[in-house]
């Protein structure tokens, strides 16, 4: 196993975990925030999906799926069409709204798709190279995949989280 092969594992593990913490549920239950500052599944596993089509599609130089399927339109948010979720405020987590289950696991499904893709097609000696220098050491490729699939991994386990308390109640 190659870590192209390990990279699309743990890509496919979050697609696996993103389909089991939404499939099912109702258009209300998406929007359910267990206290006044609470994420919603619906904006825990659209910003997860964001993070990751921005991160990844940045590094692989390709357009956005938000924007090259319109998924942007599609969900049809009250704020700018670049929004990734990244420092909202309460107000803003709460107009994250959706009409169905499946517009998000539509959306999250085009990303993993050209996410997977383009780790496929990635040699080894591509993860060293660096994709972001405005930090200090600058991040490679190699640590900013990492980031974004630690980052998917707690948003979708809180959107497990908050399906479970609903089944709970």
């Amino acid at each position: 196993m190659n870590s192209a092969d390990l990279l699309t594992d743990a890509f496919t593990r979050i697609q696996e975990a993103v389909h089991s913490a939404v499939e099912g549920l109702s258009v209300d239950d998406l929007h359910v925030r267990l206290d006044d500052g609470a994420n919603s599944i619906a904006w825990l596993v659209w910003h997860l999906t964001r993070i990751q089509d921005d991160h990844v599609s940045d590094a692989a130089g390709v357009q956005q799926v938000w924007f090259s399927q319109d998924w942007a339109s599609r969900f049809d948010l009250p704020f700018d069409k670049g929004a990734t979720g990244y420092g909202q405020s309460s107000k803003q987590v709460a107009a994250v709204r959706v009409g169905s289950p499946e517009l998000l696991l539509g959306y999250y499904d085009g990303v993993h798709e050209q996410s997977v893709e383009f780790i496929r097609g990635l040699h080894p000696r591509s993860l060293e190279r660096i994709v972001d220098e405005t930090w200090s050491p600058p991040v490679t490729l190699g640590v900013r995949l990492i980031s974004v699939i630690t980052d998917d991994l707690q948003h979708v386990g809180q959107a497990a989280f908050v399906r479970g308390s609903l089944e709970r109640r």
